[in-house]
């Protein structure tokens, strides 16, 4: 039996690099899956191209009642939910902190921080809910960052959003350790989604020196591939994997061990 078979599995910003191929991955292990992203259109492609059950909701992360629809779907549509993939998110423009336009501040903390918290919010007591009622309660994978780890110049409310996320990660997995859900974050370095393609839009220059500027302390000297990043994702939401919880999964091409 495949690793993911009939649980279901939500996915917000489903439809960029790691969000589509997490669905992909996760479909063809046999799960059930939840999509959600901010436009309607390539959500439904999405899901069109899926051998799998899957329901749809569109909508803004950065506002809290989509969070709780999101999980009011799952379980009105397949009874339960087993699996959380927190993966929506923004980048910012590459510029040293002054320069950063307040309004973009706020809406990357909108949606990088206070999306997670959102989502966890509605998703943690159906989990728990669950746990009381069957002994299997549920697990939530949040998408952070290098950046979270560690100061980020020229990313800094990136950064501070993506510390939030490692903060809440590993607060809500102390709260939620005995009642049998575990919540881990994966933190990836550069890996070639859309949003690698805006920080170079962002940054103003030609791709390859945009690239080697975004990879000059990693030492890989590359970026990531999505699939390197989906496999600790999936490693990370795997049932079998049942006493990891409150940690931080570096895809960072070396950058931790310096």
């Amino acid at each position: 039996m495949s690793r993911f078979q009939d649980l279901t599995v939500l996915i917000t910003g489903a439809t960029g690099g790691f969000g589509r191929r997490s669905a992909e991955r996760f479909a063809a292990e046999g799960a059930r899956l939840v999509l959600s992203d901010l436009d309607a259109g390539p959500l439904e492609e999405l899901a069109a191209s899926l051998d799998a059950e899957t329901a749809t909701l569109a909508g803004d992360i950065a506002d809290e009642e989509l969070s709780e629809s999101l999980v009011k779907l799952a379980v009105k549509r397949f009874g339960r939910l087993d699996i959380a993939i927190n993966n929506a998110g923004i980048a910012q423009s590459f510029v040293r902190l002054p320069q950063v336009p307040s309004d973009e501040a706020r809406r990357i903390i909108e949606i990088d921080l206070l999306g997670v918290f959102y989502a966890m919010k509605y998703q943690l007591p159906v989990m728990e809910k669950q746990n009381r009622a069957s002994g299997r309660g549920g697990i939530i994978v949040n998408v952070s960052s290098v950046a979270g780890l560690s100061g980020a110049a020229r990313l800094s409310v990136y950064s501070a959003a993506k510390h939030g996320v490692v903060g809440l990660t590993r607060s809500a997995a102390l709260e939620y350790a005995a009642k049998g859900i575990r919540v881990n974050a994966v933190c990836p370095s550069y890996a070639r989604t859309n949003m690698v393609g805006d920080f170079v839009k962002l940054a103003g220059g030609r791709e390859p020196e945009a690239i080697a500027e975004l990879t000059r302390g990693v030492p890989m000297k590359r970026v990531a591939e999505i699939d390197e990043v989906i496999e600790v994702i999936l490693f990370a939401a795997d049932p079998k994997n049942s006493f990891m919880t409150g940690h931080t999964l570096s895809v960072d091409g070396g950058i931790a061990a310096i």
